[in-house]
């Protein structure tokens, strides 16, 4: 596998990925959305919410904040010592209390205040809730490390996509100039030069072949390569996008290394099982003895033999 950079901003990355199946790439692509884990709130505590909104409305959105990540401080609760509990080196914790002015308020992710200074929205401008006159919301948040399989708002990116790299190629001796291409492409991959089209911006390319179909000519080829993709990475803000790619390759190792251990010829490692203490048997009860059944009346049997004489009759 060969990795270009193509275009790195502080939440966005676009590579240019080589020699690779597209199966391969998916399976990374996967890893990302599901399995690399982030901070979000798990757990709100509301003390007191004279807000029109439910507590239920709050802690939803609350939950969908997006956090700042930190790998070095923290661990995902099932791995770590306190079991899950809640402890310094699995959650941080968050507080709120704010009460509306006469001219009403809005609650945002500014007025969180963090145990952590690390882990802090991505953004302090995201409102919560508005309040009116004398309204107060009082409010303890605790967040921990997931992954998007359990829940979206673990999710670290908000796009991650790929594409075969497309190959435009223009004829320039049957091309008339018709400008057809250019206006109708609205990726700006043509441009005209010297009353020709000539390709700009081949990686900005679709495949979706409208160029080809409104060329009468056809000057215009398009074709693609199988084994090499442009990605396309955005992150939420949780984690800078390069980041993210390289905790999913490691997420993608493991599950490599677990797999070849389950190969045939290769024995897996199993933890030793803690013998069991045995049952103490219980005393049988005894049998109980089996009554025998009541004769039939005489009385139903008489009848029985009238209603038989009266049909012969």
């Amino acid at each position: 596998m060969k990795v270009t950079v193509l275009e790195q901003t502080d939440n966005t990355l676009q590579m240019r990925v080589e020699e690779v199946r597209p199966g391969l790439i998916n399976a990374i692509r996967r890893i990302m959305l599901a399995e690399t884990p982030t901070m979000a709130i798990e757990e709100v505590v509301i003390l007191e919410n004279q807000s029109p909104l439910f507590d239920e409305i709050i802690a939803h959105r609350l939950g969908l904040v997006p956090l700042k990540t930190n790998y070095d401080q923290y661990v995902v609760s099932s791995d770590c010592t306190c079991e899950g509990v809640g402890c310094h080196l699995c959650q941080a914790g968050f507080t709120m209390e704010v009460e509306a002015p006469e001219d009403g308020f809005i609650a945002t992710t500014g007025d969180l205040k963090p145990q952590d200074p690390e882990v802090v929205p991505v953004s302090d401008k995201i409102p919560i809730a508005k309040l009116a006159k004398g309204q107060r919301i009082v409010i303890e948040a605790y967040a921990r490390l997931g992954i998007g399989q359990d829940h979206a708002k673990w999710q670290p990116v908000s796009t991650m996509a790929y594409k075969m790299i497309p190959h435009v190629k223009v004829d320039t001796n049957k091309c008339d100039g018709c400008k057809e291409c250019v206006e109708v492409c609205f990726r700006q991959v043509f441009e005209m030069q010297k009353d020709k089209a000539v390709v700009v911006d081949e990686k900005n390319c679709t495949l979706c072949n409208l160029c080809v179909e409104t060329c009468d000519v056809q000057a215009i080829a398009v074709s693609h390569d199988e084994n090499n993709f442009i990605v396309t990475i955005e992150s939420t803000g949780a984690l800078p996008p390069m980041t993210i790619f390289e905790k999913g390759l490691d997420v993608f190792r493991k599950k490599y290394e677990e797999l070849i251990t389950l190969l045939p010829g290769r024995v897996p490692k199993v933890t030793p099982k803690k013998p069991r203490a045995k049952k103490k048997a219980l005393p049988k009860k005894p049998k109980k003895k089996k009554e025998p059944k009541a004769p039939a009346s005489k009385t139903k049997t008489k009848t029985a033999s009238k209603s038989k004489t009266k049909k012969k009759k």
